[in-house]
């Protein structure tokens, strides 16, 4: 037996009623994750972008669709979706903090060999430098560029000088990449003078 129209009626609007509210009363739990996942992001975004870039994106990316879920009034979407990312942003400082030693650990190798390597390199130079410079070494200078070789050294020792200031200010990255360039500048001056540098000795175990 059906019911009348009129309860019918009835019935729709309350279940309508009954929807709407439902709806509005998850506004705010929506609202609050949405809050709670951009201060966990913004908080750990500065590590996150250098050390975990694509990690980070994701988790952007997930929050702005339920940003857009939010603005289209879904906020139950909001609401199933958002502790799953949430968790993710809440893992961000974490992972970005994992990374970050794992590239300070190879920063401290590569500056530990660098700083063990280059003044030797350096001394070797500029002992060539000096032989040549000699009566005794005029025949071994013979189509070396002495002069030129002199000022790549100063130019090296200079770069050198740089490097060091950045380690001695903490910045291993930049003390690193600038010896570096010091290895490359030597290098090129040892081959102008024809010189072998000699073999690296292996950084002192940390």
């Amino acid at each position: 037996m059906s019911l009348p129209l009129r309860v019918r009626q009835y019935a729709f609007v309350a279940l309508a009623a009954s929807l709407l509210a439902a709806c509005a009363g998850q506004m705010e739990p929506a609202k609050k994750l949405i809050g709670d996942i951009d201060s966990t992001v913004s908080a750990a975004s500065a590590d996150a972008e250098k050390y975990v870039p694509d990690q980070l994106h994701d988790v952007q990316a997930k929050l702005a669709d339920l940003k857009a879920s939010f603005d289209k009034k879904d906020y139950a979407a909001v609401v199933s979706g958002a502790p799953a990312v949430l968790t993710a942003a809440q893992g961000l400082a974490t992972a970005a903090a994992a990374k970050k030693d794992e590239v300070l650990k190879a920063l401290n190798t590569d500056w530990s060999g660098l700083s063990t390597a280059l003044p030797g390199y350096v001394t070797a130079i500029q002992s060539r430098i000096d032989l040549l410079g000699k009566k005794s070494g005029k025949k071994l200078a013979t189509g070396i560029d002495v002069p030129a070789a002199k000022a790549g050294l100063a130019d090296a020792t200079a770069l050198w000088s740089k490097a060091q200031a950045a380690f001695s200010a903490g910045n291993l990255e930049e003390a690193v990449n600038t010896a570096k360039d010091v290895k490359t500048k030597i290098e090129a001056v040892a081959a102008g003078l024809k010189l072998d540098l000699p073999p690296a000795a292996a950084p002192a175990a940390t």
